[in-house]
C-alpha cells in the first residue's frame, strides 16, 4: 500500500480536510496514485491493491457516502473492462477518475445554477456548518447581481460557520454569525434555511452537521423554508435494505481538551433530519421533493442501487 493512501486517510479521519465534496476528491487522487505506482502484474492482482486501497478509504469516516459512492463507481468499471493489463487498468481508472470529477463538477454547477433562483435581493438566508455547494449557490446569486444577507451559525465544536462567513465576506456577502444555541431565536427573521448533505437516505431524510435537525425543527415550527443542496451522488444505497447510514462519534477532546476524566463526554459529528422537514432537495437535477428520491437516483445513477 503507497504511503499516500495512508496519509490522505490520515488527513480525512484528522478533519485535515473536510467536507464531503473535498474529501471525495482526495480519495480519488489517492486511489489514482495508488494505480500509477502499482507494481501488479495480473488484474486480479490489481484489483485486490485498488480494493484494499479502497477499504482504507471507506474507514476513514462513516458518514461519506459521496466518497464510498464515487470509489465504487471508479472500481466498476475498471473491473467490468476487457483489460487485463496493470498498467492499462491504471490508465482506465487515471481516466475514469477524471471524468467522474468533471461530472461532479457539472453538478456542482448545475446546483448552483437551481439554487440561485430561490434568491432575491432583501432576502436573509439562514445557512449552518460549511458546505461548498451552499456557498456555491450564494455566491452564484450575488455574481447574478442579487443583495441578500447571510445568518451562519457557529457549528461547534469546529468552528466550520467561520469558514463559511469568511468566504462569503470574501465574496461581498453580507453575514451575520450567530451561535448554535440561538438559532430558534433568529428563525422568524429569515426568509428560508439552506444547508448542505454529507447523505440522503433511500426515505429522503437528511444527513448533515449536528444540530441540522434542530434548525429544521426551528425552521419547521416557524413555517420557514427549509433546503437542503445535495448533489445524488451523497445518496447512501445501503439504506434501501434497511440498514441506517452510521452516525460517526468523534473524540471527546474536540468538545473539551482538558475535561474532568470522570465526565462523560459525547460528540456526535451528524444528525437526521426527517424527510417531513425538508422543503426541497436542491440538486443536479433541480428542485425535488424529498420523497421522490429513490426515483431520480434510479433514473440518473442507476448503478448506485446495485451494493451487491
Amino acid at each position: 500500500m503507497s504511503e499516500a493512501v495512508r496519509e490522505v486517510a490520515k488527513r480525512i479521519k484528522g478533519l485535515e480536510i473536510q467536507g464531503a465534496r473535498n474529501i471525495a476528491i482526495a480519495g480519488i487522487s489517492a486511489l489514482v496514485e495508488e494505480a500509477e505506482s502499482s507494481r501488479a502484474e495480473t488484474k486480479d492482482e490489481f484489483l485486490q491493491e485498488m480494493l484494499d486501497a479502497k477499504d482504507i478509504l471507506f474507514k476513514t469516516r462513516e458518514t461519506e457516502p459521496l466518497m464510498r459512492n464515487a470509489l465504487r463507481k471508479i472500481l466498476l468499471e475498471v473491473r467490468e473492462s476487457p483489460y487485463r493489463e496493470p498498467r492499462d487498468l491504471a490508465r482506465l481508472l487515471s481516466a475514469s477518475s477524471k471524468q467522474f470529477l468533471e461530472d461532479l463538477q457539472t453538478s456542482h454547477d448545475k446546483i448552483a445554477e437551481y439554487g440561485s433562483k430561490r434568491i432575491h435581493s432583501s432576502q436573509k438566508i439562514f445557512t449552518h456548518c460549511h458546505s461548498s455547494t451552499v456557498t456555491g449557490i450564494l455566491k452564484r446569486a450575488k455574481d447574478e447581481g442579487r443583495d441578500f444577507e447571510v445568518l451562519c451559525t457557529e457549528s461547534r465544536p469546529f468552528f466550520q460557520g467561520r469558514i463559511t462567513s469568511r468566504e462569503l465576506l470574501e465574496h461581498g456577502i453580507r453575514t451575520t454569525m450567530i451561535v448554535d444555541s440561538a438559532a430558534r431565536y433568529f428563525m422568524k427573521t429569515v426568509d428560508f434555511v439552506l444547508v448542505g448533505a454529507d447523505a440522503i437516505t433511500s426515505e429522503g431524510n437528511v444527513v448533515n452537521k449536528i444540530g441540522t435537525s434542530m434548525v429544521a425543527l426551528a425552521a419547521y415550527e416557524a413555517r420557514i423554508p427549509f433546503y437542503a443542496a445535495s448533489e445524488l451522488l451523497k445518496f447512501s444505497p445501503q439504506t434501501i435494505y434497511g440498514e441506517y447510514e452510521k452516525i460517526e462519534e468523534r473524540d471527546r477532546s474536540e468538545v473539551w481538551e482538558d475535561a474532568p476524566p470522570d465526565l462523560n463526554i459525547r460528540n456526535p459529528a451528524f444528525d437526521i433530519t426527517r424527510r417531513d422537514y425538508v422543503s426541497g432537495i436542491i440538486c443536479e437535477e433541480g428542485i425535488i421533493s424529498p420523497h421522490s428520491i429513490m426515483e431520480v437516483v434510479r433514473r440518473r445513477h442507476p448503478w448506485i442501487l446495485d451494493v451487491s
